[in-house]
């Protein structure tokens, strides 16, 4: 029986290339993924391990009893510290070390390593003048408030030399500082893209921390003290609850299981819809079985009537599948390691630079691709083998085996409405339950695999619906929708596989739109002001930007927004919640809140207004008054002047500036809400750019660039899942190619038959690609249906979170859908129907 099977798989090499292509695409994804992700990783791993080269124990400041970011006396790491650090027993040196955002522009005028983190901190030198963790390549250290040095690959990349002046950004102004050196650095948010400068020690605390004050200290052992022993050694010198010393091995260890999870994440998303496209081809390898089958009754027939049993005869269909899945799982982790190889240099092309490392071929990436390859293909080709077994001796007589009962049919459409109805069911109950994405996902699932069920049934009915249509291309058209529902099994798992990719497509397109008119209007309605003004990174503003629009004669109210951590309430029952302080003056003229108790008032001294979520989780109302310990530790008391209805853009406790202010250890902005004369035009908003010195870190945005700001990361996961989906489409496309040649080559009589009562063969071939085309149509109304039903149950889920959701249909998005299966099928028909068209009309009439 194997070697049939063997002997099957060769004579029909043809007939079972799509199948092998289907499932190749599938573990390619698969085994690139894994390729990629290992590689990234490790790569990263290897960068951020040297970066901990001169670190054996790292002092950093321990966060207080009451939480990080809460109120009372920050930790200093200071001089005497270090120094003491540097005396310990076991100590070769320590190196105090600051850091904070740093924003470079080249020489355009642009930021530098726009969307990654953009650094500086401070060049430390040793007893030899140099740094240890930044080896200078070109120029000297910097030394004074106007130098500093530059990282060689964003010198390299934005084009400056030793001597050059450059425009950078720390809080807002803009600072011309003169670049004295280049250095090399094993820092991976470099190497991702990111860019690093350096000043010196001094200029350091002053731009990111306090004088005097380190963010760190690196403290380097002596040979022949490990870590541990160290650790110990700079535990006795430590002040008591101010700071806490970790092994350098220790945080190069979190560093790393930092990055895995983090490409875990990358790596989950990326096998979902390999996952996906691997779902779509079995509908392919399924119906490519259950047609072999079908071919190869009599033979099979007559396997049974010479002695073989119904196992040998699923062990061999099964036989089949194994060498077919074999076959595809090898290809495929063949070309998975060529698309992890790509991958990774195309992020070099993106400007995305990655560490130095090998390719890692992982030996749970060659288990798993070949394993998901074989298994997938054994399981698809499962029900097809037992299907062959159950093919009667007797029908080794008869050209064709009986097809399918009414009563398997009346049991599919029973199991698959109940399956579709339960499903759907789930979905609308969940649409009312808060946190029902569990419940929402399972009904979603069981509603697809309804449908698929019934694709049959519904086969019928929605291709007839063509028939007008397909009257206009005469004779051929006719037998084309007769064709179409002649086996309505095999054109429900064809049409399946589309419907699969186009449900997922159209469901997040349904989404994404709705959720960007959500904010388009949250933004409409939650802003007044014309601008809203920040910094590159989310990093703070500093005062002096504000003070600076203030001045201008084309601005006519201004509030900066600070936020400062606190603690609400007293005794155990405390929480720590963060302030935001506004210009109580204008703030009301800026912003448009809608007041569920009291009102915004006069924002002044005591005055407070609270989100409804924060006043329903502590239970407040209008008048209420809430203690609050500030952020200096000081104590004092709050009154709810009103409750307003918070958004993304606004929410929390909010007071006035004038209460806040002299309670903060360092006052920066988060942003600065601008309203102008002449509202948002393109001349005021390059009047305020100029004021505030064309700085490439600061942004000035309009309500539109807020809103497709917050938005862009939705766009951003449109676009890569329609990269993505991309994939399950292609899969869906071998398999109309599958379906039609299998046709083709069953119906080889009847086109014979076709040509010799007058059928030309331009008839004939417009007969193959109508079919397909009225398949890949079929597919396509149903995932554009079932898609735009789960985007709406989906946002029904959203608008609990974002009130300004709004169900957007893009009928125009929902056209090109339907027009993309029209293409899948006019593509897919190409080399079937040309096949078709080539037949010998005599040789396909004496076929058997």
């Amino acid at each position: 029986m194997f070697r049939t099977a063997l002997r099957n798989v060769l004579a029909h090499k043809a007939r079972l290339l799509m199948t092998v292509l289907a499932v190749m695409l599938g573990v390619a994804f698969v085994s690139g993924t894994l390729v990629f992700t290992s590689t990234i990783s490790d790569a990263f791993q290897r960068s951020s391990q040297k970066g901990f080269d001169n670190v054996d124990v790292a002092i950093q400041p321990k966060s207080s009893d009451s939480g990080s970011g809460a109120p009372g006396a920050a930790p200093k790491l200071d001089r005497r510290l270090l120094d003491a650090a540097a005396r310990v027993p076991g100590a070769a040196s320590a190196t105090g070390t600051v850091s904070g955002f740093t924003a470079i522009a080249d020489k355009h005028g642009k930021l530098i390593g726009d969307g990654f983190p953009t650094n500086g901190g401070n060049y430390f030198p040793g007893k030899d003048g140099k740094d240890a963790r930044y080896p200078l390549r070109d120029g000297t250290a910097p030394k004074g408030p106007h130098e500093f040095a530059l990282d060689a690959h964003t010198a390299d990349k934005a084009g400056y030399k030793v001597g050059d002046t450059v425009r950078i950004s720390v809080d807002g102004p803009v600072r011309e500082q003169k670049l004295t050196g280049v250095f090399t650095t094993d820092d991976g948010t470099v190497a991702a893209g990111g860019s690093l400068a350096l000043f010196d020690t001094a200029t350091a605390q002053q731009l990111f921390a306090a004088p005097g004050a380190f963010s760190e200290i690196d403290v380097k052992a002596a040979p022949g003290t490990s870590q541990s022993a160290l650790k110990a050694a700079v535990d006795k010198v430590l002040p008591e609850d101010g700071a806490a010393a970790t092994t350098g091995k220790k945080l190069a260890d979190e560093q790393a299981k930092g990055i895995a999870e983090s490409m875990d994440g990358m790596k989950t998303g990326l096998l979902v819809f390999a996952g996906i496209a691997l779902f779509v081809g079995i509908f392919i390898i399924a119906n490519t079985f259950t047609m072999l089958v079908a071919q190869r009754t009599k033979e099979l027939a007559l396997l049974r009537a010479v002695g073989a049993s119904r196992r040998q005869v699923t062990r061999s269909v099964l036989s089949e599948a194994f060498l077919v899945g074999a076959v595809a799982a090898v290809t495929g982790l063949a070309a998975g390691i060529g698309i992890g190889a790509g991958l990774r240099a195309l992020m070099g092309t993106m400007g995305a630079t990655v560490p130095d490392g090998p390719l890692v071929i992982a030996p749970s990436t060659i288990a798993v691709s070949l394993a998901v390859g074989i298994v997938v293909t054994v399981l698809a080709a499962w029900l097809p083998g037992r299907r062959a077994a159950k093919i009667p001796p007797v029908a080794a007589m008869n050209s064709v085996h009986a097809t399918a009962t009414t009563k398997s049919q009346v049991v599919r459409n029973t199991i698959g409405a109940l399956v579709a109805g339960a499903g759907a069911a789930a979905v609308v109950v969940a649409t009312g339950i808060n946190d029902a994405e569990a419940l929402m996902s399972g009904g979603a699932a069981l509603l697809l695999v309804g449908v698929f069920i019934l694709t049959p049934l519904l086969s019928r009915p929605l291709i007839a619906l063509a028939a007008p249509v397909l009257r206009a291309f005469g004779i051929s058209g006719k037998l084309a929708r007769q064709n179409a529902v002649r086996n309505p099994r095999r054109t429900a798992a064809t049409a399946s596989a589309l419907m699969v990719g186009l449900t997922l497509i159209t469901g997040m397109t349904v989404i994404a739109g709705s959720v960007q008119k959500g904010i388009d209007k949250m933004a409409t309605d939650a802003l007044t002001a014309d601008y809203v003004v920040s910094m590159a990174g989310r990093s703070p503003l500093s005062p002096d930007v504000a003070k600076q629009l203030s001045g201008l004669d084309e601005v006519t109210a201004v509030s900066p927004l600070r936020n400062s951590p606190s603690r609400i309430g007293t005794g155990p029952d405390a929480t720590t919640e963060y302030l935001t302080g506004v210009n109580g003056k204008d703030f009301g003229r800026l912003t448009r809140l809608d007041f569920t108790q009291g009102s915004l008032g006069d924002l002044r001294g005591g005055r407070a207004v609270v989100d409804d979520a924060t006043a329903e989780q502590h239970r407040w109302s209008a008048g209420a008054h809430i203690p609050v310990t500030y952020e200096d530790g000081r104590k004092g008391t709050l009154t709810v002047s009103g409750v307003y209805q918070g958004n993304e853009m606004i929410h929390g406790i909010i007071l006035d500036n004038g209460t806040l202010a002299p309670h903060q250890r360092q006052i920066t902005d988060m942003q600065v809400m601008v309203k102008t004369k002449d509202g948002a035009t393109d001349a005021t908003k390059d009047a305020l750019v100029k004021a505030l010195g064309k700085n490439p870190a600061i942004s000035v945005s309009d309500k539109k660039d807020v809103s497709d700001g917050i938005a862009q990361m939705f766009s951003l996961m449109l676009n890569m899942l329609y990269g993505l989906l991309a994939m399950a489409v292609i899969v869906a496309v071998l398999g109309v190619i599958n379906t039609l040649a299998m046709s083709v080559f069953e119906r080889q009589q009847e086109i014979g038959m076709l040509r010799a009562i007058g059928l030309d063969r331009r008839g004939i071939k417009r007969m193959v690609r109508l079919e397909s085309l009225v398949i890949s149509l079929f597919g396509g109304v149903l995932g554009v249906g079932l898609g735009v039903f789960f985007g709406w149950a989906a946002g029904e889920l959203i608008g609990g979170s974002l009130p300004t959701y709004e169900l957007v249909l893009p009928w125009g998005r929902l056209g090109l859908f339907l027009g993309l299966a029209a293409v899948v099928g006019v593509l897919a028909a190409l080399w079937p129907a040309r096949r078709a068209a080539k037949l010998n009309m005599l040789a396909a009439i004496k076929s058997e």
